[in-house]
């Protein structure tokens, strides 16, 4: 039996433990967080006032963006401001992106269920579990070691079965695992990759952040063996790196 002295104990330090976070390793993020009913408010009020008032109207991508809990890709000491309108760093010289720019990113796939999907530039992993609720399965790359070892325990310690996680050089993409349906990329090179046109599927989109000084959201579509390009909304992305970028 416990004694009502040490109730009235464990009841005084529950809360403090409630609210602790375990540091994160390499990346930065956080291991284990507790459920938080602030953070679960805050993640709704991102849907509802930085994606439902502008232009995210699929319904899938925003239940996805209120489900995935974006606090646990980012660094233990910003997850205050996980669902702020903006990006946030995640170490190594990168940024988690904007919650409406991966919202965005996303529905200009028009993912159905079902598709195979690459990703270039795994980061913390955000993208890549958002992308796992609505497609079948997510092949992501990241040319940072650490950042993709980091995300790819995250992301098993989630339960995403269906995100498969390289290091390497994305310029290359996948192409033993194509032709991808979708391919998104997180980071920006000069001109879009050959290698990632030729691995998207006849049907397929692609949706890239193009260009050096001045950077465009595009958006990329395959049909009948011809390619389309479409320009979005001025980005700001950081530059794709990797030796298929120096060989172009």
């Amino acid at each position: 039996m416990i004694s009502s002295f040490l109730k009235y104990l464990l009841s005084c330090l529950i809360p403090a433990a409630f609210l602790a976070v375990v540091l994160a390793g390499t990346a930065g993020c956080a291991e284990k967080v507790e459920p938080d009913t602030a953070l679960a408010s805050a993640r709704k009020r991102m849907v509802e006032n930085q994606l439902k008032r502008r232009d995210i109207t699929d319904k899938r991508v925003l239940r996805a963006m209120e489900t995935v809990e974006r606090h646990r890709f980012v660094p233990a000491d910003m997850q205050s401001s996980a669902y702020d309108d903006g990006p946030l760093p995640i170490g190594e010289g990168q940024t988690i992106s904007q919650p409406y720019i991966v919202a965005l990113m996303t529905q200009l796939l028009h993912l159905k269920g079902g598709e195979k999907v690459l990703e270039i530039g795994t980061g913390s992993g955000y993208q890549a579990a958002i992308l796992a609720e609505l497609a079948g399965e997510v092949y992501t790359i990241e040319i940072v070691p650490s950042l993709g070892k980091s995300a790819e325990v995250l992301l098993k310690e989630l339960g995403y079965d269906n995100i498969f996680v390289r290091i390497g050089d994305g310029y290359l993409g996948w192409p033993e695992k194509g032709p991808f349906d979708g391919i998104i990329v997180t980071c920006a090179p000069e001109a879009i990759p050959q290698p990632l046109l030729d691995q998207l599927a006849e049907g397929g989109r692609m949706v890239i952040p193009v260009g050096k000084q001045s950077q465009e959201l595009v958006l990329v579509e395959k049909k009948g063996g011809k390619i389309s390009r479409k320009d979005i909304i001025p980005v700001l992305f950081v530059p794709m790196t990797g030796e298929g970028v120096k060989r172009k």
